[in-house]
């Protein structure tokens, strides 16, 4: 915390608001990552069990079974699935530690609505787990996560500001550092990779953390929440208009990173927008 304030009060000459995550049990927390990070590698071993020890035709019908449960919508209502996802938020956090520094926490409103964009996600968006509701480590009372050197691909991706223009809410930027390095991973190369990775909008990849299984690397993660950008609503916005809003984010994403790069511990890092 001290580091974070003597440099950034030095350039800004404000107080940042810094939230560190609770340390806990290992136990816990290795639990929480386990239920929270470990459901496709579960999957993996599950069903390599099932066709092991399973007659044929009852393998098959356990793997279409487990293929029809990932298709069933996820009721956000389900008090049982609630006490999980409390459970991780409570413990999750404290893995690695992570460490969420707020700008200006004074602009936050409890009772009002925000995009918060945050970049970059690596193989996984883990530093968004501090954003949501269930941390208790950003002052908003109800957060969703949604499934979107330091690479930030935002150039063609402008959905997200498209959608903060049409509520007329905040978009908010947030930047994540040491996100990149809880995990290691490794891709393919060439044209055939990259069509395909292209047409279904996702680049499948090899990743491992700790003894080359799901359970990530316990490196400390810092998130750092910039200040809100007001915009007027507006239903139908032009290109133009998503465009100039667009470019006025990775601006003030930039900035978050180079703000604070320092203190994080990453004072070598170069953030590229591609």
């Amino acid at each position: 915390m001290e580091e974070f304030q003597k440099c950034d009060q030095k350039s800004e000459n404000l107080e940042y608001t810094v939230i560190k995550s609770k340390t806990y049990s290992s136990f816990h927390t290795l639990i929480a990552i386990t239920l929270w990070l470990g459901a496709l590698h579960l999957n993996l071993v599950i069903t390599a069990l099932v066709f092991l020890f399973f007659p044929l035709k009852y393998a098959v019908l356990l793997f279409m079974l487990m293929v029809l449960n990932t298709l069933i919508p996820v009721d956000d209502q389900s008090k049982f699935g609630g006490r999980v996802a409390r459970y991780i938020g409570k413990y999750g956090p404290g893995y690695f530690p992570t460490t969420v520094l707020i700008e200006d926490i004074q602009s936050f409103d409890p009772n009002q609505a925000y995009v918060l964009a945050a970049e970059p996600h690596s193989i996984f968006p883990i530093g968004c787990l501090s954003l949501l509701n269930i941390t208790g480590l950003m002052p908003l009372s109800k957060t969703k996560g949604l499934a979107s050197n330091a690479v930030a691909y935002l150039k063609k991706r402008q959905g997200f500001v498209r959608i903060a223009i049409e509520t007329g809410r905040p978009l908010v930027p947030i930047f994540c550092f040491g996100q990149t390095n809880v995990y290691n991973w490794w891709k393919p190369k060439g044209d055939l990779y990259t069509r395909i990775a292209r047409a279904i909008r996702f680049a499948p990849l090899l990743y491992w953390g700790m003894f080359g299984t799901h359970i990530p690397y316990r490196r400390p993660m810092h998130v750092i929440v910039g200040r809100p950008i007001e915009l007027k609503r507006n239903p139908n916005p032009s290109k133009e208009e998503v465009a100039e809003v667009h470019a006025l984010f990775v601006s003030k994403l930039e900035q978050l990173c180079q703000r604070h790069k320092a203190a994080a511990g990453h004072a070598d890092i170069q953030l590229r927008v591609i």
